[in-house]
């Protein structure tokens, strides 16, 4: 069994409904450059990282290239506070797949490429391969916010930053390679829309997925809307060390 009690009650909720469905949303998000919460571009310490990556050939390169350097420079971690400013992760030097998308977030806003977010609750059992002895206190689903970027006209999920290639095999959600590390190398797809290819066969996740929330604005819209992952109480409890457990240790 997986744990609802340690979900906010409307997370719970949802997956006591058994199913897969897609939440109806606008046709069209828009996404956004402006500064946000979350997304706190504005302060120096992003800045810093900023003018680190400007004046590339192109804005696609700009975000590998800030890509390189968080997967560099912040090391990864299973921190549960999804609405941590980014200032705060670069100040801290370490921060959980979703707050270094979040860098890049902001990365890509301060640099005036629209950004919005795909919101997806993943199953749990997609997480048990990192956490094979606390398998019980899983939570059922995970909200994860899908950075996509709007980039030469189409928008980009983070999962085709670095092209539509047949990449290096599967992502197994294994070992010290977290999904934000994993799009440098091949295709990581929650939609079922990619030709994988012999080799990145495995980089379909869309089966993982237990709703589709549909698009958002930004991070922060998603979470005012359907709350974190864990409910207050037990991120208080678990973020101490959970946030400085590395990945893949």
């Amino acid at each position: 069994m997986t744990s609802r009690l340690l979900m906010p009650y409307r997370s719970a909720g949802r997956a006591a409904r058994s199913g897969v469905r897609r939440v109806a949303r606008p046709p069209e998000v828009r996404g956004s450059t402006r500064a946000t919460e979350i997304l706190d571009w504005a302060d120096p310490g992003v800045t810093a990282l900023v003018n680190r990556v400007r004046g590339r050939a192109s804005a696609p390169e700009t975000l590998r290239v800030a890509h390189r350097i968080i997967a560099r420079e912040i090391r990864p971690v299973y921190s549960v506070e999804d609405r941590r400013r980014v200032s705060t992760t670069l100040r801290l030097g370490r921060g959980s797949c979703s707050q270094r998308m979040a860098v890049l977030e902001a990365v890509a806003r301060a640099v005036g490429v629209r950004t919005r977010v795909r919101g997806l609750l993943v199953d749990g059992v997609f997480w048990y391969p990192r956490f094979p002895r606390l398998k019980p206190l899983v939570p059922k689903q995970v909200l994860l916010a899908w950075p996509e970027f709007r980039l030469e006209g189409a928008w980009v999920p983070i999962g085709e930053l670095f092209g539509k290639a047949d990449g290096d095999g599967a992502f197994t959600n294994r070992g010290g390679e977290t999904l934000f590390d994993a799009v440098a190398r091949t295709t990581v797809d929650w939609g079922g829309t990619t030709a994988c290819g012999a080799l990145g066969g495995g980089c379909d996740l869309s089966a993982q997925v237990q709703t589709d929330l549909g698009h958002f604005d930004s991070r922060d819209a998603l979470f005012a809307q359907h709350g974190q992952t864990l409910c207050f109480a037990a991120r208080t409890v678990t973020e101490p060390v959970l946030g400085r457990w590395s990945a893949g240790s």
